[in-house]
């Protein structure tokens, strides 16, 4: 499915905190898109990169109200947005942990810290590059926590690199802890760093992936029904949905 420009017009719907059995309850941002791609009612459409799926899921289940309305125009960008380069899941969990580093608390600081040079040792390894080079970014989010940084490299040196921590159920772990550490740092602008998260996370995913040639215009239309189906019980916030 190639991706779909964004464009989206009056009368938006507001989106909320979940899964919704079906459009009359309400959407989440996964369940908009699904509907856009023309997809079965579902939070776990088929036409998004699952991990920048479960990144979308949980920020917008961590967004208040007003932040979370901003996600709106983000929609469209990741309906079709699904390369299969194997490169694209260690990028999201290199660049939500190095979001998270720098403001998630303590004890979930080594985790993000791990994650960050095992994902460098990783791409650099797909790339056909020495594993032993970091980016500026990884280097600048290190920097903030030195601490978590020396147990994270004592910990490489003596289990060496983990390509399972980067497959796509791993990942989406990664990411949701890096999310939920955000939302709960103790900092200013929390909402805010989550918002432009998901704005690097797409970005990052359409890296892999060409754009449609001509935008493709949207509707947000609800049908007057749709099939309602069981609604499961909602996850800890702090997992991915």
């Amino acid at each position: 499915m190639s991706r779909r420009a964004p464009f989206v017009p009056d009368g938006v719907p507001v989106l909320s905190r979940g899964r919704h059995r079906s459009s009359r309850k309400g959407a989440c941002f996964m369940e908009m898109a699904s509907f856009l791609a023309g997809e079965r009612w579902s939070d776990h459409p088929e036409c998004t990169h699952p991990v920048l799926a479960t990144l979308a899921r949980c920020v917008n289940d961590m967004l208040d109200e007003t932040h979370r309305q901003r996600l709106v125009t983000m929609i469209p960008e990741v309906v079709g947005l699904n390369p299969d380069d194997p490169r694209v899941t260690t990028a999201l969990v290199l660049t939500t942990a190095r979001a998270a580093l720098p403001v998630a608390a303590e004890e979930r600081q080594n985790v993000m810290a791990l994650a960050i040079l095992n994902a460098e040792g990783i791409l650099a390894e797909q790339d056909g590059r020495s594993p032993g080079q970091l980016s500026a970014a990884s280097r600048a989010a290190l920097t903030t926590a030195p601490a978590a940084e020396r147990w994270a490299r004592i910990h490489l040196a003596r289990m060496g690199f983990n390509t399972a921590a980067v497959r796509p159920a791993n990942a989406a772990k990664v990411v949701a802890l890096a999310v939920d550490g955000i939302a709960r740092a103790c900092v200013d602008d929390p909402e805010e760093r989550l918002v432009t998260l998901l704005r690097d996370g797409i970005d990052v995913v359409a890296a892999f992936a060409p754009l449609a040639p001509e935008p493709v215009r949207v509707t947000w239309a609800v049908p007057e029904s749709t099939p309602a189906t069981p609604e499961p019980a909602r996850q800890a916030r702090t997992f991915a949905r």
